[in-house]
């Protein structure tokens, strides 16, 4: 019953992030809000919510292992597998931009986890994400949404000669919204609450659950979405969604997460924190190859998560 009720759980927390995505773009799209702006924002914290919920979730229970194993492996898989499936169909277009600036501003964000984790090193307590550490995340976050709505208002002229005439009403979008919203909370509740059963009676650690199933779970929005987008040759928009959502992982659920109840950290974690900072400069790197994401390189990130993947069960 367990696996059954786990699956529902990701089911609801998927089709939630949906209606709730389709309902906040419709709503920007009434307000003739950048397409630029709606995509940094809008859609990279509905394709986060899931992730947001079950950490927070997971975190209000006691599982801390849960809420970070979940956003350090969510940012893994979105930055190897997700985007190098995306590249494996339609090479990846990538802004300058987001070479100059959005790429670099995830491994910033990266560097400062790493830091605020290592309290044993630095101070010489228990490692962990308090309070303190969560409002400075937070700040970071809005460091970041400072600079997009300058960007969005920077391209607003363009997003008025864009965009289309629309013929969404508010009432139908507010509905989506809504119903995305309780889906994603009553999907996260499940999704911790079966998992948590499912690893204490395998003998699993928490820890590698939050790595595998849950990060694999809750980061099935980005890769739908990334895919879709790639098969319709939009990819780049997905690239977008992409690194905002790992900038929103680390510096909002992270952030509201320990905010709410500080987090124990793990010393397997620093490791998995260390991949994800290493792949964020791969991609950086694959990035300013002519601007975009070939096959090669995609096929090269989907191995690179495959080894981690078994390095991680053969670890825990």
């Amino acid at each position: 019953m367990a696996y059954i009720l786990l699956v529902i759980g990701f089911v609801l927390l998927i089709k939630g992030a949906d209606f709730f995505v389709d309902g906040a773009s419709a709503i920007a799209h009434l307000m003739r809000i950048s397409p630029l702006l709606v995509g940094l924002t809008i859609v990279a914290f509905g394709t986060s919510a899931p992730e947001a919920t079950v950490s927070i979730m997971a975190a209000i229970s006691g599982s801390s292992d849960i809420s970070i194993g979940n956003i350090v492996g969510s940012n893994i898989l979105n930055t190897s597998l997700v985007v190098g499936a995306a590249a494996f169909f339609y090479p990846i277009k990538v802004e300058t931009q987001t070479i100059k600036k959005e790429i670099p501003f995830t491994f910033l964000s990266g560097i400062v986890l790493l830091v605020f984790m290592s309290d044993a090193t630095l101070r010489g307590l228990n490692n962990a994400l308090d309070r303190s550490d969560g409002i400075i995340l937070l700040l970071f976050l809005s460091i970041f949404l400072c600079y997009v709505f300058e960007v969005g208002r920077n391209n607003r002229e363009q997003a008025h000669r864009d965009t289309e005439p629309v013929d969404e009403s508010w009432g139908k979008s507010l509905l989506l919204i809504l119903i995305g919203l309780v889906g994603i909370l009553f999907g996260g509740n499940m999704v911790v609450n079966n998992a948590t059963t499912i690893a204490y009676s395998l003998g699993m650690s928490e820890t590698l659950v939050g790595l595998t199933v849950i990060a694999i779970g809750t980061s099935l929005p980005e890769l739908v979405t990334s895919i879709t987008a790639a098969l319709k040759k939009q990819s780049e928009i997905a690239f977008g969604n992409i690194v905002g959502s790992n900038i929103f992982n680390i510096l909002f659920v992270l952030g509201i997460t320990s905010t709410i109840s500080p987090l124990a950290v793990n010393n397997k974690v620093f490791t998995d924190v260390f991949v994800m900072l290493i792949l964020t400069a791969i991609l950086l790197i694959f990035s300013r190859t002519n601007f975009k994401i070939g096959k090669i390189e995609g096929l090269s990130l989907i191995a690179v998560y495959i080894l981690y993947f078994i390095y991680i069960i053969i670890r825990n």
